[in-house]
């Protein structure tokens, strides 16, 4: 993982260690978290980051960012997962209230690649990412009562339930390694687009999050590419986990907010955006607002 993004890949196990007892992929029922929010919004030095967003999206659920590069998208998952500090309005992340509990809501979120944030390492390959990722997890479990719990059980054991979690978060991600031209000695840099969207994915589901968040889904697919991406995320929404995914436009059926555009309300009956458009010459969001706010959350 690049130098720049390390400590973030060590706070993201960090606080996403409280794992889940639903596995990821189980049908047991939706397991994912609830997503409310209420006039939420994001102002920085410069003006609007976005603002009033209503959202109300069941677990298990899809939600769509759906809009131009530069709008504030980004913006919103990162605070959605508890990862950057709205300053409007509010959130609850399954009854957790953002930005009260922040923390907590990181615990039970993960996020696939975001540039600056968790982006992938091209030096590195597929199995050292995921071995990264495993052993990061178990040095911070706090599932089992504390860490120092986690690390005390057999070796054989730890073992056994790393390659469980690695092996089931492949399966969910829809990512064969054997499919690779160089298997798991595959570096970042040589894979696919798609396949490298897979392995981002597969990063987060190790932790069994109870909720997903996905950056620039459709950026630089195929349409043919695009509809596969959009299946994944169904696949992993069917298994119970609430996802939330950045892109230019959603397929029909995805509920959709559009930050730019706000307010408007992803309805969880009806799988459809509804609301006023905002006014044109109103306060909005630019590319510089965006990038000082993800600029600011790097650092953080």
């Amino acid at each position: 993982m690049r130098a720049g993004t390390a400590a973030a890949a060590i706070a993201e196990a960090a606080d996403g260690a409280a794992g889940v007892g639903v596995g990821v992929g189980t049908t047991a029922g939706p397991h994912g978290a609830a997503v409310v929010a209420e006039g939420f919004g994001l102002k920085g030095p410069r003006g609007w980051v976005f603002r009033d967003v209503r959202l109300d999206v069941r677990p298990g659920g899809i939600l769509a960012v759906e809009g131009a590069s530069g709008t504030g998208r980004t913006c919103l998952l990162l605070a959605l997962t508890g990862r950057m500090r709205p300053t409007a309005g509010f959130a609850e992340i399954d009854g957790l209230r953002v930005p009260r509990a922040m923390a907590a809501v990181r615990r039970i979120s993960a996020l696939g690649p975001v540039a600056g944030v968790s982006e992938l390492d091209p030096a590195l390959t597929v199995t050292e990412h995921l071995r990264e990722r495993a052993l990061l997890r178990r040095r911070f479990d706090t599932s089992l009562g504390g860490s120092l719990r986690a690390l005390l059980r057999p070796r054989a054991e730890r073992a056994a339930d790393a390659r469980s979690r690695t092996d089931d978060a492949l399966a969910a991600a829809g990512l064969d390694l054997a499919d690779l031209p160089k298997g798991g000695r595959t570096a970042v840099r040589d894979l696919e687009r798609l396949e490298a969207l897979r392995l981002g994915v597969a990063l987060a589901l190790i932790g069994r999050p109870r909720l997903l968040a996905v950056d620039d889904l459709d950026l630089k697919l195929s349409d043919a590419e695009r509809a596969a991406a959009w299946d994944l995320l169904r696949s992993v929404a069917a298994g119970g986990t609430t996802v939330v995914a950045v892109c230019g436009q959603a397929p029909a059926g995805i509920a959709t907010v559009r930050p730019a555009d706000a307010p408007r309300v992803a309805d969880r009956t009806t799988d459809r955006t509804t609301g006023p458009k905002a006014d044109p010459t109103a306060d909005t969001t630019t590319g510089k607002e965006t990038a000082d706010a993800l600029a600011e959350t790097g650092r953080a």
